[in-house]
């Protein structure tokens, strides 16, 4: 059995829905769907969620928003009218999207996350809905009823443990089974939504409980990429990669995944397939265990990442002082802020932080403090950073993969000022300027991929 989730882009329309249905009947292996809601049509169209958004502000500022109802159900009418669709069943969804305002909420962020959900919700309604008039049974199944539990955020919730025993009892017979994806239910039933990837959490999800053969991702590109095609316009595709891959290029700039979407699926051991509903007969990158996997190349990626910032301090006989970073980690607790890395020396120390969760004000505190407690004998932020990492399950079978990354950046005078090699030995994360990062990712790509065969291409050629 597989699991086969759709992103927005491919739920736009009619003439999309017409896709995803081709994709589901052409496999009968695909039993599990989970939509997305409705996305943008065209480049200056507006996704359905933003639209629900817009509606939930209303409400919350007492305001009008029934033209806002009337754009959002004419998505929803304009599919189900390609699939002709019952009148009963239309109707049946406007009347939940009108009713919204009239539901009880805990609060306005409680308020926000069930008109959010909304969007998945009726679209999951209506696409069971086409495809049984497509020929195909399909049933839609309410998170509720399959019993996915999520942890008390509305905009930002997890999912409970006890969401797996749950999905375990799920009976179903013969038909197709829709999910909604993007939101699930709080103990004391409420609606709660994840924060970012909520559709692809959902799916991982449903692979993990439901024990799936397979979980399909499908969206918009052909594969995942070696490097960023914006940036390596000819990069290659990656035809299969580890969980572990997957992971640590997420953290530096994949994006076709959010790093903590498919991690359900890892727990569960359930094999990725990302493909694309545009070409769903191309093999796409299949994400897989890293047990019994081979690497026939030695990098298998490289990502770059701009949202990162440091803070540099110096002070002679540091690495004597103990208690040193104790006291900048209870600093950084004080003000609710976590660091991605700590790399030092005997008189260095460098703190790498995600820049997109501190401000301006949290920056100067936290400066202050840390100066007046340590009093370093420098300490200086530095905005102007990036990431770059260079990933591959066969960095741990050859010696020299340092070197061999290093070498083309040294030949194009890129300064590197941080070097980390994780514990698993299947990454090397590189700290430069951001105005270098993307010629950093170009430069060893190059070499990696095209100029240095013994390192990379033979092998490449080997696997392909």
């Amino acid at each position: 059995m597989k699991v086969v989730k759709f992103g927005g882009s491919s739920l736009a329309d009619a003439a999309h829905v017409q896709k995803v249905i081709r994709i589901v009947q052409s496999d009968p292996e695909r039993k599990v769907v989970v939509t997305s809601a409705p996305g943008k049509r065209f480049a200056d169209d507006i996704k359905v969620t933003d639209l629900l958004i817009k509606y939930a502000n209303a409400i919350i500022d007492g305001t009008d928003a029934k033209a806002t109802v009337a754009t959002i159900f004419d998505r929803y009418q304009e599919i189900g009218n390609g699939f002709h669709v019952s009148k009963s069943v239309l109707d049946d969804l406007k009347a939940k999207l009108t009713a919204l305002p009239d539901q009880s909420y805990p609060n306005d962020d409680y308020l926000m996350a069930a008109f959010k959900a909304h969007g998945e919700r009726l679209n999951a309604e209506l696409f069971a809905a086409c495809l049984t008039e497509a020929g195909t049974q399909a049933r839609f199944v309410d998170p509720s009823e399959a019993g996915i539990l999520l942890s008390d955020n509305p905009n930002g919730a997890t999912v409970l443990e006890q969401t797996y025993d749950n999905l375990a009892d799920l009976t179903y017979g013969e038909e197709t089974l829709v999910f909604p994806g993007f939101f699930g239910f709080t103990q004391e039933g409420n609606i709660a939504t994840f924060a970012r990837g909520g559709s692809d959490i959902t799916g991982s999800i449903l692979a993990r409980g439901l024990k799936a053969d397979l979980y399909e991702n499908f969206t918009d590109v052909d594969a995942i990429f070696a490097a960023n095609p914006k940036i390596v316009p000819d990069a290659r595709p990656i035809h299969k990669m580890t969980f572990r891959e997957m992971r640590e290029l997420s953290y530096a700039g994949f994006s076709v995944f959010n790093d903590e979407a498919i991690i359900p699926a890892i727990q569960g051991q359930v094999p990725i397939n990302v493909k694309n509903t545009n070409n769903p007969d191309l093999p796409g990158t299949l994400i897989v265990p890293e047990k019994d996997f081979t690497s026939k190349k030695t990098v298998t990626g490289i990502a770059a990442s701009n949202r990162f910032s440091a803070l540099y301090l110096h002070r002679y006989l540091l690495n004597k002082e103990v208690g040193f970073t104790l006291k900048i980690l209870q600093i950084l607790y004080k003000y609710d802020v976590s660091y991605e890395h700590m790399p030092s020396g005997i008189d260095d120390l460098t703190i790498i932080f995600d820049r997109s969760q501190l401000d301006s004000d949290t920056i100067k505190k936290m400066c202050h403090d840390i100066q007046v407690e340590l009093n370093p004998d420098t300490l200086d932020w530095i905005d102007d950073y990036a990431i770059i990492m260079v990933v591959g399950e066969g960095m741990r079978a050859r010696v020299g993969t340092i070197e061999n990354i290093i070498r083309p950046l040294a030949e194009h005078d890129i300064p590197v000022h941080m070097i980390n090699q994780g514990a698993s030995r299947i990454s090397i994360m590189l700290g430069t300027r951001q105005s270098d990062a993307d010629a950093a990712v170009k430069y060893i790509y190059q070499h990696f991929f095209k100029e240095d065969p013994s390192v990379n291409q033979l092998e490449y050629q080997a696997e392909v």
